[in-house]
C-alpha cells in the first residue's frame, strides 16, 4: 500500500502545496529522461503475493498484528484489512534457473510463515479473494492499525461525498440463475478482499512505453486463464471480481461524476504511451492528491548536486492512482530506476501456479516488444480494455480479440499464438529450458483443462450444493478443501473436487 503517512487532517493549503510539489517532482523526472540518468540493469523477477488470514473454521481472522509478530520476518508486511498481510520477495535476475530459485524461495517462506501464524491461531490462504468474507468484516474496526490505511479510507469517502456503493452482476453457474451484489460500504475494506500477485520489471526508460503497451495487451488473457477471485458475499460474481471489486472499492466518483466521464482512481487507461513521462503527467492532470504530505526536499536542487531526487510527493500520488500495470519510480543502491508494476493477476491457487503465471508473462511481453511490427499498432486500445473486461467476467468462457485471429478463446489464443511468443521470450532471457518448459508446461495443461482457480471453487461449490450444503456450507468447505490442495502444491489444472 506504499510508504507510511501518519493520522492528520489537511487544509487546502496543503493541498496547493502539495500539487505544486509534484509538479516540480514532475520536471525533474522529465530532466532525468532528457539526460539518460536511469539505471537499467539485468532483467530482474520483482514478486509481492497479497495473503488472506483465516482461522481454523476458515473465516478471516482479523489478526495480521499478531501473525506478523510471529512472523517476524521484514519481507512480510501489513495490508489494508487485518485479514490481510503481504510478502515481498527481492528483485531475481530472470535468467538460467532462477525461476525455479524464486518458486523455491516462495514455498519455503510462506510455510515457515504458516507455521508461525498457526502458533497465534492464523491460517494463510493464498487466494484472490476470500469466499468466506462478510458484510461485517467490511466495518471501520477490522482496518490496520498504520495510520495511512484509515486516512486513506477517509480521504476516499470525503473525495465522494458518500459510501461506497458495491454492484455486479454476476456469471451464473451450472444449473442457477445469475446473482447480483448490491450492497453499501461506510470504508474502503472491500478492497481489502482483492488480493492480488504483483510482477515488478526493471526497464530502461527508452524502452518502457513498448513494455506497458504490451502488458496492456495481454492482461485480458492473463486474467481470463488464471482468475481465481468467484465469490463475494456469498455470491457468484465474475470469474475474477477483484477487477470490478477494486474499481468499486477505491472509487472517488458519485454517479454524477461517472456520467461526467470523470477518470476512476483504478484505470486501465485510455490511449497507447510513447514515454513513461505520459503515465506520471496524466496522474498529475487527471486525479487530485488523497494524501498530500510535503517534505522540505527540493528535486530540482538535488539534481544541481548530483543527487538521485526520491520525487516523494510524486511517488506518494502515484500510489493512490491504482493502474493495472503502474509505473514505479524507485531508488536502490543510491541509484534510481524505472518499473513496470503489473497488477491484474490474483494471489494462488498455488506456489507453482504463481511461478507458471510469471514465466508466461515475462516471456509473451518480451517477445511482443521485441516483434517486428509492435501489437499496439495493429489493436486498438479500446480492444484491450474490453479484453480485460471479458477475461476477468468469464474466464475460459470469454471471448477476446486479438489480430489475425478475431474474436478468439483465451485458451485457443494462449495455445496456438502466445505459449510459442513465451518459449521465444524467456530463451530470449537466458531460461534454462528445462525451468522454461516445467512452467509453460503448467499454463498450456492449464488451458488444455480448462480449469484454473475460479472453475474449480465454482465446481467444487455447484457439486457441494447439488449434495445438500447451503451455500455457507459450500463455501466454508471448498475453502478447507482449497487450503489442503494450495497446501500439497500440485498445479490447479489437476485439482479435483
Amino acid at each position: 500500500m506504499g510508504e507510511k503517512v501518519e493520522q492528520r487532517t489537511f487544509t487546502r493549503r496543503d493541498r496547493q502545496q502539495f500539487r505544486a510539489k509534484v509538479r516540480d517532482c514532475l520536471d525533474a523526472l522529465g530532466t532525468m529522461l532528457a539526460e539518460g540518468q536511469f539505471e537499467a540493469g539485468e532483467p530482474q523477477v520483482g514478486m509481492e503475493v497479497e495473503l488472506n488470514i483465516v482461522g481454523s473454521d476458515m473465516a478471516p481472522a482479523m489478526a495480521n498484528e499478531r501473525v506478523l509478530s510471529a512472523i517476524a520476518d521484514p519481507d512480510f508486511q501489513t495490508e489494508l484489512g487485518q485479514f490481510n498481510i503481504e510478502i515481498n520477495l527481492p528483485p531475481t535476475p530472470i535468467r538460467g534457473d532462477n525461476l525455479r530459485t524464486v518458486e523455491e524461495s516462495l514455498r519455503g517462506s510462506l510455510n515457515a510463515a504458516d507455521s508461525k501464524a498457526r502458533t497465534v491461531g492464523g491460517h494463510l490462504a493464498i487466494i484472490g479473494m476470500l469466499p468466506t468474507l462478510k458484510q461485517s468484516n467490511f466495518e471501520q474496526q477490522w482496518i490496520s492499525t498504520n495510520p495511512r490505511y484509515d486516512l486513506l479510507s477517509e480521504q476516499i469517502l470525503a473525495a465522494r461525498g458518500e459510501d461506497i456503493e458495491l454492484r455486479i452482476a454476476g456469471v451464473a453457474l451450472p444449473g442457477s440463475a445469475p446473482e447480483h451484489l448490491n450492497t453499501i460500504c461506510e470504508t474502503i475494506l472491500p478492497e481489502a478482499a482483492c488480493t492480488s500477485t504483483q510482477l515488478h520489471l526493471q526497464i530502461a526508460p527508452d524502452q518502457f512505453a513498448a513494455y506497458w503497451n504490451a502488458a496492456q495487451a495481454i492482461a485480458g488473457v492473463q486474467v481470463a486463464i488464471s482468475s481465481n477471485s468467484p465469490f463475494l458475499l456469498g455470491r457468484a460474481l465474475w470469474h475474477e471480481t477483484r477487477i470490478p471489486l477494486f474499481e468499486q472499492a477505491t472509487d472517488t466518483r458519485p454517479p454524477e461524476l461517472m456520467n461526467q466521464g470523470v477518470r476512476p482512481r483504478v484505470w486501465f487507461g485510455e490511449r497507447w504511451i510513447t514515454s513513461i513521462f505520459d503515465l506520471f503527467e496524466e496522474n498529475s492532470r487527471y486525479f487530485p492528491a488523497l494524501l498530500p504530505v510535503c517534505t522540505d526536499e527540493d528535486p530540482r536542487e538535488m539534481l544541481s548536486r548530483g543527487e538521485p531526487p526520491s520525487l516523494a510527493e510524486l511517488k506518494l500520488h502515484n500510489g493512490t492512482i491504482y493502474r493495472w500495470n503502474r509505473p514505479v519510480y524507485d531508488i536502490a543502491n543510491g541509484r534510481h530506476h524505472l518499473r513496470l508494476e503489473n497488477r491484474v493477476l490474483p494471489a494462488g491457487p498455488t506456489v507453482v501456479d504463481i511461478l507458471a503465471d510469471t514465466a508466461f508473462y515475462y516471456g509473451v511481453l518480451r517477445s511482443l516488444v521485441h516483434a517486428e511490427q509492435p501489437i499496439w499498432a495493429r489493436m486498438s486500445f479500446d480492444a484491450a480494455a474490453d479484453n480485460l473486461r471479458s477475461g476477468a467476467q468469464r474466464g475460459f468462457d470469454s471471448q477476446l480479440y486479438w489480430p489475425d485471429f478475431g474474436w478468439v478463446s483465451p485458451q485457443e489464443l494462449v495455445l496456438r499464438k502466445l505459449l510459442p511468443l513465451a518459449h521465444a521470450g524467456l530463451d530470449a532471457y537466458g531460461v534454462d529450458p528445462e525451468v522454461r518448459d516445467r512452467y509453460l508446461g503448467i499454463i498450456e495443461k492449464r488451458c488444455i483443462a480448462q480449469k484454473c482457480g475460479a472453475t474449480w471453487q465454482r465446481g467444487a461449490v455447484v457439486a457441494r450444493e447439488a449434495a445438500g450444503d447451503t451455500r455457507d456450507q459450500a463455501l466454508t468447505a471448498m475453502l478447507r478443501a482449497y487450503m489442503e490442495l494450495m497446501h500439497a502444491g500440485e498445479p490447479v489444472h489437476t485439482w479435483t473436487w
